[in-house]
């Protein structure tokens, strides 16, 4: 089992993040590697069991699954149910932790899959880089 962890200060509260990143169809708003989203079945995307379908911005598509979301824990939890990337068992949850010392808070993205030994290092650094990062990175843009 492959595991992945990357963290980040942003500079706001954990509740400002949540607004943006509670929304489980809200990514293209918010990450820059994605392009559209829709969620599968016209359910609501805070709904338990919801599959959100999206294409990312150089064409790729992933189908992806809420397994757990928490309002009192600002977390998500979601697996992967199709994707170009040689992975399978995939499992990921995003967390906020609200910084007492000012207006700021920590967020965790982590995930544990299966796959090829030859594809660990890449995915890790794909995974841990360009989609945790990168999501991160805009995140704290955003809020300056």
């Amino acid at each position: 089992m492959t595991k992945v962890y990357t963290s980040s200060v942003i500079g706001a509260s954990a509740e400002q993040v949540w607004d943006i990143i509670r929304d489980f169809n809200g990514m293209p708003l918010w990450h820059p590697l994605i392009a559209v989203s829709r969620i599968e079945d016209e359910l609501n995307s805070a709904e338990v069991g919801c599959v959100r379908d999206f294409q990312l911005k150089d064409g790729g598509k992933i189908r992806e699954k809420l397994l757990a979301l928490s309002d009192y824990d600002f977390s998500f939890t979601y697996s992967i149910l199709e994707s170009p990337m040689a992975l399978e068992n995939y499992v990921a949850t995003l967390k906020l932790t609200p910084i007492t010392d000012g207006l700021r808070c920590v967020g965790e993205w982590t995930a544990e899959f299966d796959c090829a030994s030859k594809d660990e290092e890449e995915l890790r650094v794909l995974i841990g880089q360009s989609v945790f990062q990168n999501g991160f990175d805009a995140l704290k843009a955003r809020f300056g």
